[in-house]
């Protein structure tokens, strides 16, 4: 069981991880450093979105790179992590949510490229991904259980929006995302989780909420406290993530919807 595992802001190395071994992965969409390592008998990819010393902004996050990596080593399923702020007021900081809707209107890359693996006409993969919902839901199931498991406060259900970087966003921005249903935002798994679709790898997403998104609450979360609760994120992250990985290899990893190709 090969499980590829992207993390963000706050986690640049895997979480309580053991013996690694770094290595680089040559794509069609450039190169990409990775960790390979064992967890819990499971064969774990991890790939830190910014890389050290938050190299990459999200706008300079290799997306199509990081998924077609994951592809080239024959991951049989993501999960992926992400500190968040809250749109939603009764979403508790430093509570989880594992999310099973998606806000992702624009579906750009970061150079305002669409976001997709198919760009050149002719590719015998190419398709329309359809489905219900964007997110697997046996990962989606393990999540749920790792989060009882470990002890950690998590909702079951909420949409994930993704905006643009590296700015954060106005109160404007934030009232018409809020009237989509958006839960919580950040800037980098909109992306990931449309071209693991595109992959047919099943791709789930947990969320760490670390501030409310601006005009939310009456006073804004302080930056020390943002920081505070990026730098706490890795050990809840990691704290999960070791009860989820064995519950994965047992998942069910249907990945969600179908692609429609052309013969």
């Amino acid at each position: 069981m090969r499980v590829g595992v992207l993390t963000g802001t706050g986690t640049y190395a895997f979480p309580g991880g053991g013996d690694a071994h770094d290595e680089t992965v040559g794509t069609g969409f450039g190169d990409v450093r990775l960790t390979r390592l064992e967890v819990s008998e499971v064969e774990v990819l991890h790939i830190s979105r910014h890389e050290a010393g938050h190299r990459r902004l999200s706008n300079h996050v290799a997306h199509r790179a990081n998924i077609a990596a994951l592809m080239e080593l024959e991951a049989d399923a993501v999960v992926a992590v992400t500190v968040c702020g809250a749109v939603d007021p009764t979403v508790p900081l430093g509570s989880l949510i594992v999310f099973d809707d998606l806000h992702f209107l624009a579906n750009r890359l970061s150079d305002g490229s669409l976001c997709t693996l198919y760009d050149r006409p002719g590719d015998r993969m190419r398709g329309h991904w359809i489905y219900e919902s964007p997110f697997a839901e046996g990962l989606r199931a393990a999540l749920l259980a790792a989060c009882r498991s470990a002890s950690v406060p998590a909702r079951d259900g909420g949409c994930y929006g993704h905006v643009d970087g590296p700015r954060f966003n106005t109160r404007a921005e934030i009232r018409s995302l809020a009237a989509a249903g958006v839960t919580a935002v950040s800037q980098t798994a909109g992306p990931e989780t449309v071209l693991a679709g595109e992959a047919e790898l099943p791709y789930a997403l947990l969320g760490y909420a670390t501030d409310y998104a601006n005009g939310i609450k009456e006073e804004a979360t302080p930056v020390a406290e943002l920081l505070r609760l990026i730098g706490a994120s890795g050990e809840v992250f990691g704290a999960v993530l070791a009860e989820a990985l064995p519950l994965v290899t047992e998942a069910d990893l249907t990945p969600p919807g179908v692609i429609y190709r052309f013969e």
